[in-house]
This record gives structure tokens, C-alpha cells and sequence, in this order.
């Protein structure tokens, strides 16, 4: 695999009772970061795995039903935490972003993505095509807002279905294989079944060699997936399949399990934003 430069962002978070998301977790309110993947490849550029929260929510959420997002799920986002803005770090722009990969359509993972006007799209075609399916409330109920889906997004698409698979290194046992998005074997999409229509993670190797799995809602913390606890049914049937996701879910506690030193990074994962803040301040320092 073509080794990547892989970074993380912590785009704003909300709040949930860890019950929510936890079967016997706390009824307690809990943080869930929403976290953004900033991958620097060599010849593609910089490509971005999900947007997280953008002011682009907010203004999505202002009229009614769309508010109702709101209400169920308060985000919060920080002065200067969208992407778009902490991308200054790293000495870039919205408009040197080549792609942008997108997990799948729930609001929090594309609140950004018509920033980034310039970037070419990857995704599933079932994502999109359910995201596009019936009226505005149904695909409120299904986490969708479609005013921050780009208008011109068909000009820029790359489907996963549509890319060559590829087979896996070992350590990603039992996923099998994957989407190479970009012909190389750099970035390998992968099929992560159960949160929603069309949810993919992504599969890369570091520029230190290291192996990297970006789950996204496949599970919201690492905690689950170490011991694989799945969300209460009522959680996983809202929004997707039950079945389907428990067993994604065991797929993940199998393979961390078996390949500890792959790097699996949830979506929200409030561990996982803390090991990122941790080593961006020893680089720092």
C-alpha cells in the first residue's frame, strides 16, 4: 500500500446520554467528538475523509423540520474547529483539497462539504441514492439534510461500487477486500454495513508505515468495539439495521482483537479525539 501523511480534526462535538450509543452504558451525558480524517497523499494531494460540523449546520437547521436535527442532536462547534478553517494549520485552503471521501450522508459527516467546491466526491452510490429517496421529512428521519449536499455533486462523483477491489494485508482479517479509489492500493474503501445506507470506512497505511482504519459509525467509540458492545436495538433500527450492524461490529472486535496495532478511529470516539490532541501537542512541544 502507497503510504499517506494521516492527520485527524476534531470538528466541533455534541451530547448524548452514553446509554444511547452503549448497551448498559451510563445514563450520563457523554461527548462525541465529531472527527474529520486529513490525509496528504503524494501524488492525489490532500484529501479529506468526512467534513464533521461546519457552520453550514447551523444555517441548514434554521428553518422547521429541519431544526428538529437540532434539538435531537445539539452540536457544538468552536470558534475557528470547522475544517475548513483548521486546515490553515497544515498551510492550506479549501480549494486545495483535492477530494473528499465521505463515510456516508448524515449531516454531521458532510456539514462542510460545499466548502470544498473544488474537490472531487467518492462515496457509495447506495449512500446517495437513499439520501435522495422520498420527501424533506423522510430524510430528516434518516439524518439527512440535503441543502448541504453540493447542487453540482453529480459532476464529481467516483462511486466505491464502481472502483477495482482490492485484497486487504492480513491484519484487516476478516474484511476481505476493498474499493481502491485511486488505482494505487493507497486508500482502500471498505464496506461497513448496519448504521445506514451506503456506510463505508477507510483502510490506509501511514507515513510511518503504520496501518490506519477509519470506521466512522460503524461504532461510536473504540470501548465498543474492544468489547464488542453494541448500541441498544432501538438506536441501530432508527437509523439503519440491527443485524447488519452487530455484525460489523463483531467483524471490528475480531480484528482489533486478532491485529491490535491496526489504528481503528471511530467517528466520535472521545478516547480517540484525546489520543489525537495528545500527540498534536508532543508535535508541538
Amino acid at each position: 500500500m502507497r503510504r499517506c501523511d494521516v492527520h485527524f480534526l476534531q470538528a466541533g462535538y455534541c451530547r448524548h446520554p452514553e446509554v444511547a450509543t452503549l448497551t448498559g452504558g451510563s445514563l450520563s451525558s457523554a461527548v462525541f467528538p465529531a472527527l474529520a480524517g486529513l490525509i496528504l497523499h503524494p501524488i492525489e494531494g490532500p484529501v479529506l475523509f468526512d467534513t464533521g460540523y461546519d457552520e453550514a449546520f447551523f444555517r441548514a437547521t434554521d428553518p422547521f423540520p429541519q431544526r428538529l436535527y437540532r434539538w435531537l442532536t445539539p452540536p457544538t462547534l468552536p470558534e475557528q474547529a470547522s475544517v475548513r478553517l483548521q486546515l490553515k494549520r497544515f498551510g492550506l485552503s479549501p480549494a486545495d483539497v483535492k477530494w473528499v471521501i465521505l463515510s456516508h450522508f448524515h449531516a454531521d459527516h458532510i456539514a462542510g462539504l460545499r466548502a470544498f467546491e473544488h474537490a472531487r466526491i467518492a462515496c457509495a452510490k447506495s449512500g446517495l441514492d437513499a439520501a435522495r429517496r422520498g420527501g424533506v421529512v423522510r430524510a430528516l428521519l434518516g439524518g439527512v439534510l440535503r441543502d448541504l449536499i453540493p447542487s453540482d455533486i453529480d459532476s464529481r462523483l467516483v462511486f466505491f461500487e464502481e472502483r477495482p477491489r482490492t485484497a486487504l494485508p492480513g491484519a484487516f482479517r476478516p474484511f476481505a477486500e476493498g474499493s481502491d479509489i485511486f488505482g494505487d492500493g493507497s486508500l482502500l474503501a471498505v464496506e461497513l454495513p448496519g448504521h445506514s445506507p451506503g456506510h463505508w470506512g477507510l483502510v490506509g497505511r501511514g507515513a510511518d508505515d503504520g496501518l490506519h482504519f477509519l470506521v466512522a459509525d460503524a461504532a461510536w467509540t473504540c470501548r465498543a468495539i474492544r468489547e464488542n458492545r453494541s448500541p441498544p436495538w432501538i438506536t441501530t433500527a432508527f437509523l439503519g439495521n440491527t443485524r447488519s450492524y452487530r455484525a460489523t461490529l463483531h467483524n471490528l472486535h475480531r480484528m482489533q482483537t486478532d491485529a491490535p496495532e491496526v489504528l481503528v478511529t471511530p467517528s466520535h470516539c472521545a478516547e480517540r479525539a484525546a489520543q489525537i490532541e495528545t500527540a498534536s501537542m508532543d508535535r508541538r512541544a
